[in-house]
């Protein structure tokens, strides 16, 4: 029996490579199970064109499930977020009271899922005002941690957003 924290990692077409593939390898290092988890199909594409295999389906990952979610930025969360189960995801973790990570521009993904409302946090600068307008403190900070919400805003924030993740975890 794997007794090892488990992790969903969100992907989406149009993920920004680091954001997804840094912490996938910083967690597996770290003794992590980690899991790539999709909106319905088995491979996704970067801005760049990297693949990134998926190995759950989000309609089929319940809260209970993982003990942590990681949302890479890029334009993928914009397409995230209109995926009912990954937005569904996310808030049943928060309610949950487990760790959710965001980076960049997957701050959308929180504010679909409603959870960042009376909560200090930070995104990438370009949705601040989104973050603002959905009731969040926004600050620019390399990484932000308010009860169990972890967020960083660009990829030189990631060894500091990778360090919390495990933080948290233990």
């Amino acid at each position: 029996m794997n007794n090892a924290p488990h992790v969903a990692i969100l992907v989406e077409n149009g993920y920004q490579e680091l954001e997804l593939h840094y912490p996938r390898l910083r967690l597996i290092e770290a003794g992590v199970r980690v899991s790539v988890v999709g909106g319905g199909d088995s491979r996704y594409f970067s801005e760049k064109g990297y693949a990134a295999q998926a190995d759950l389906d989000a309609a089929e990952v319940a809260a209970d499930d993982v003990d942590a979610v990681v949302i890479p930025g890029g334009m993928a969360p914009d397409k995230m977020r209109r995926n009912d189960a990954m937005v569904r995801l996310v808030g049943d973790l928060n309610t949950a009271g487990k760790p959710v990570a965001w980076i960049c521009h997957a701050g959308w993904m929180a504010i679909s899922a409603d959870i960042i409302r009376g909560k200090r946090v930070t995104s990438f600068p370009s949705i601040r005002d989104d973050m603002v307008n959905a009731g969040g403190e926004w600050v620019d900070e390399p990484l932000v941690t308010d009860g169990n919400l972890i967020s960083s805003r660009v990829p030189d924030d990631l060894p500091a957003f990778c360090r919390a993740i495990l933080d948290a975890l233990d």
